[in-house]
């Protein structure tokens, strides 16, 4: 695509921008309206400019492409194939009416810009039914600095969101609006639970379950991030002309969050449709009652309370969970949307493994013996920053039997067990991720206990390490009163011996005899009672 001329006199763009670029720009945009707005709004404002801009010039590209092709048509006959729709649906590109073009928008910004970014935001929704009351028009409120806008249109104008080479612009944006959104979370702390889950927690789940095909749900989908994380899954392991054969269904019950949602998925140009035409809660209004799906993947709020309960629900199959916590209110949902094969992971509180409050224990007691749970995973600390409750994963398959063709591992009667506290890396002071090994890791263990086709085409056989993994059968986790925490299981990791060490009992005679060495015939006296003491532990 040429390069384009600013607005206004204001010369020409660069033909191209890389991702970091436009990430720089783009964050010094946010800046802003740091001042004058908190987290959640100025989230609100950028994110929605940035799509803006993305459609915008995803259009733009589009329509070169199309008068590219017309080289050999007459003039006069171009218009008609320059204005029509399909040319650009069916190229997954959306309408953009001409008053929200970018271009427009930044020539006509003096005028009035907040008015002119909410007639473009409405034009777009009204042109294109996936984005039916989703993007905000929030600009042209009393409380927005108009001369503050005007400088962020300008900032994001030196954005190219086209022009990569071989990478399109959905690529592009899509990295710039996962980088917004986890800044975002980390300026908005523990708000951002709601709509922010750690990429490297996402991948362990999509990584273990491999989404290559059939219905996703998640039941608190926040910002989407499962969904894009499950598409870039398939990208990678079957190629991008397999995208779509995921369909993914989601709901979310805060309002800003569920658009939040619809935008990262149309970025990445996934159907977002999925998500309903409007944002609820889950347990209260169900927008998928019919669901039964082939993957599950939730990051549902930590050890809620005072949530939407009936207790005749038929989803709690396996007991009525408490109103003090959501925890298993949540297993249980998923447990009930889960296709005959399906399989589920959730992020929960460490507490959910072993709670017996309010007959949480016998909850777990049930879907334990029902076969539900396949795989425990115990994370390490500081994953999260929007909290600093210790947190689990719970995987759930509604089948642990060979599954015919597929000649799985016939895993009925068994749970594994993986401590994984000891992986993952520090990035700052309070901030931890798990690497790419410490996420291959911990899935080729699971698929190797599975017998899964991947574990098979990498020659893997499982077999339990001490510290890290356990594969404990049912009676075995009955004798520990169905707690499911892994450490109770994985026991203590094989420490390798020197051979050339000092024996534990020579050393410890030797620094006992430098140490009373120091001291006179009375204090070694002291020492020697205070010793025993310790011991009898008084």
């Amino acid at each position: 695509m040429p390069p384009r001329k600013r607005a206004s006199g204001q010369g020409e763009l660069p033909g191209m921008s890389s991702t970091k670029q436009i990430q720089d720009i783009l964050w010094k945009a946010a800046d802003k309206l740091r001042g004058s707005m908190d987290a959640a709004q100025y989230k609100e404002f950028v994110l929605g400019l940035v799509f803006l801009k993305y459609v915008s010039d995803a259009f733009a590209e589009r329509r070169y492409q199309i008068a590219e092709s017309l080289s050999d048509i007459p003039e006069s006959r171009r218009a008609a194939f320059l204005d029509d729709r399909d040319e650009y649906t069916s190229a997954n590109v959306f309408w953009v009416p001409e008053n929200a073009r970018w271009d427009y928008l930044v020539e006509n910004a003096p005028s009035g810009v907040g008015k002119l970014l909410d007639d473009a935001m409405d034009a777009i929704m009204r042109e294109n039914r996936a984005l039916t009351g989703v993007l905000p028009k929030i600009f042209n409120r009393d409380n927005v600095d108009q001369k503050r806008l005007k400088e962020l249109v300008d900032l994001i104008s030196d954005a190219r969101f086209t022009g990569h080479g071989e990478r399109k612009a959905q690529d592009v944006l899509g990295e710039v609006y996962e980088y917004f959104l986890e800044r975002f979370a980390r300026a908005e702390g523990k708000r951002a639970g709601e709509f922010y889950t750690p990429e490297s927690v996402v991948r362990v789940i999509v990584e273990v379950l491999e989404p290559y095909s059939g219905r996703v749900y998640d039941p608190c989908c926040g910002s989407g991030g499962m969904f894009v994380q499950s598409k870039k899954f398939v990208e990678a392991r079957a190629g991008r002309e397999h995208t779509h054969d995921i369909a993914i269904y989601g709901q979310e019950a805060n309002e800003r969050t569920w658009r939040l949602a619809k935008m990262n998925l149309a970025i990445h140009g996934m159907d977002p449709v999925g998500t309903g035409d409007r944002w609820a809660d889950t347990f209260a209004d169900d927008k998928h009652p019919d669901m039964r799906a082939d993957f599950i993947m939730a990051n549902p709020p930590f050890n809620m309370s005072d949530w939407a309960r009936r207790e005749s629900d038929p989803r709690w199959r396996y007991g009525v969970p408490p109103l003090s916590n959501a925890n298993y209110a949540w297993l249980q949902h998923i447990a009930y949307k889960l296709g005959d094969r399906g399989s589920a992971g959730i992020v929960l509180a460490n507490g959910s493994m072993s709670s017996k409050q309010s007959g949480e224990g016998e909850i777990r007691r049930a879907m334990v013996e029902a076969g539900l749970v396949a795989c425990m995973v115990a994370l390490p600390p500081n994953l999260f920053r929007t909290t600093a409750i210790p947190a689990c994963l719970w995987f759930l398959t509604k089948d642990k039997t060979p599954q015919g063709a597929k000649a799985l591992a016939d895993r009925r009667g068994e749970i594994l067990f993986i401590d994984a506290r000891a992986l993952g890396t520090m990035v700052d002071r309070t901030e931890r991720i798990l690497t790419d090994d410490d996420i291959a890791k911990i899935a080729d263990t699971y698929h190797a206990w599975r017998g899964t086709k991947s574990a098979k085409t990498k020659d893997q056989k499982y077999e339990d390490v001490p510290g890290f993994c356990y594969s404990a059968t049912v009676d075995e986790v009955a004798a520990h009163d169905y707690v499911l925490n892994p450490g109770r299981y994985v026991g203590a990791a094989e420490v390798e011996e020197d051979p050339d060490a000092e024996p534990l009992a020579d050393r410890i005679e030797r620094l006992t005899k430098e140490l009373y060495a120091h001291f006179d015939e009375s204090t070694r006296l002291e020492a020697v009672v205070r010793t025993q003491l310790g011991r009898l532990d008084v």
